[in-house]
């Protein structure tokens, strides 16, 4: 396998680039289709977001297009490369499963392509996709390795028995997990996720991501999981795992986490269940006697739905230069004002670049698509430059500007 794709190869995978953009939906889909006939390969995937509105098709196109136009300094795609390092990793995804995937989508390529997909046509992209694999199989065992023989690491499933079960509002439960063998766990990074491995009866196996919400202590995680009106995976959490239940877990993963370090103001930036990795931030830098100025802001619809309202109070109460700043959409009658909230309506980049240090600070960012989507575009429009903007979106890598 050449590390180094040839002139001639790039050229070639260049001048694909407008097929892709025509057809690269429907390619990623015949792909998924053939690789889904595998049922260990299949057992990989988050079915979720192959049905919902095909978000992982569409993020795959996005993605093999976004190669196929950078294919002369690939170094562009290197923040994309770890994002999906990292989430295999979590999936526990390995070198031998890298061949179905090439045999799929060059298969999905001629199918959709016909004639056009010419053998030179496949034998560059079999070419480009090796090279691209050869990267991320080489990183994923440097993340391996490295979850391996830290102290309380692990590969692939450890099991893990849930040692507090708490209703954090009335659509999040909180999961705190410590491992069935007694041993510590690996310190994670502020903002990283859990892959979980859930078997639920009459159905098949599945794989989740869930964002850990607790600072690291080496003992314990702890989850916390909103309830989807159509979530398989969250509504069996919530009705049928209990106290004492125990669940496989892969490692702690994830290239969104708090960075080590600055001197910078932070700013922490959630909206609904976004505030799980903010709460692990927030815990984490309440632990330090860091003094750097924190500002932690979150938009809800109500108290109701709104998770560690007070625990974030308390928190803020402890810490200098700790502020929260709570908006609720549209407040409960018995939600009240300076208590469970401070401001009515949504958060808006005017109120942020009023009321924090916008132009200064690191922001962390964590909520739905559209939340992201608008925040992602308003404070880059406002002025923070993409180094200090870190964010975290759920499900597969959407394309936030579309």
């Amino acid at each position: 396998m050449s590390a180094i794709l040839s002139e001639k190869t790039k050229s070639i995978v260049k001048a694909t680039v407008p097929a892709l953009a025509a057809h690269g939906t429907d390619i990623t889909a015949a792909m998924y289709a053939r690789l889904f006939q595998n049922d260990e390969v299949k057992s990989l995937f988050n079915q979720s977001n192959q049905g919902e509105n095909g978000r992982q098709t569409k993020a795959l196109a996005h993605a093999i297009l976004a190669y196929a136009q950078n294919i002369d300094n690939p170094g562009v795609l290197a923040g994309a490369v770890e994002r999906i390092a990292q989430k295999h990793v979590g999936l526990h995804i390995q070198a031998h499963h890298y061949p179905h995937v090439a045999t799929a989508l060059l298969a999905a390529i001629k199918e959709v392509l016909g004639d056009a997909a010419t053998d030179e046509i496949l034998n560059a992209w079999g070419e480009a996709f090796w090279v691209l694999a050869g990267i991320l199989i080489g990183r994923e065992e440097q993340v391996y390795k490295e979850l391996r023989s830290a102290e309380g690491g692990w590969n692939g499933w450890r099991r893990f028995r849930v040692a507090e079960k708490r209703k954090e509002s009335d659509i999040i439960t909180s999961f705190v997990l410590e491992p069935d063998d007694g041993g510590s766990v690996v310190l994670h990074r502020p903002g990283q996720y859990l892959t979980f491995k859930v078997a639920v009866p009459g159905s098949n196996e599945h794989r989740r991501n869930y964002s850990i919400s607790s600072a690291p202590n080496g003992k314990t995680y702890r989850i916390s999981v909103k309830r989807e009106p159509l979530g398989l995976i969250s509504n069996h959490l919530h009705d049928a795992v209990c106290e004492g239940d125990v669940l496989d877990v892969a490692p702690p993963t994830g290239d969104f986490f708090l960075k080590e370090g600055t001197q910078r103001p932070v700013i922490l930036l959630s909206g609904g269940v976004g505030l799980t990795p903010m709460i692990s931030m927030l815990e984490a830098i309440a632990s330090t006697k860091d003094a750097a100025t924190v500002h932690y802001v979150h938009g809800t619809l109500d108290g109701k739905v709104h998770a560690m309202g007070e625990h974030v109070r308390k928190l803020a109460s402890r810490k200098s230069g700790l502020n929260s700043a709570i908006f609720y959409q549209a407040p409960h009658e018995t939600d009240q004002k300076g208590i469970h909230y401070d401001h009515e309506g949504y958060v808006t980049v005017d109120w942020l670049a009023e009321n924090t240090p916008l132009t200064e600070a690191d922001v962390y960012l964590c909520g739905p698509k559209p939340f992201l989507a608008a925040f992602v575009k308003g404070l880059a429009t406002a002025g923070v430059s993409s180094d200090r903007l870190h964010y975290e979106f759920f499900g597969p890598a959407d394309d936030l500007a579309a």
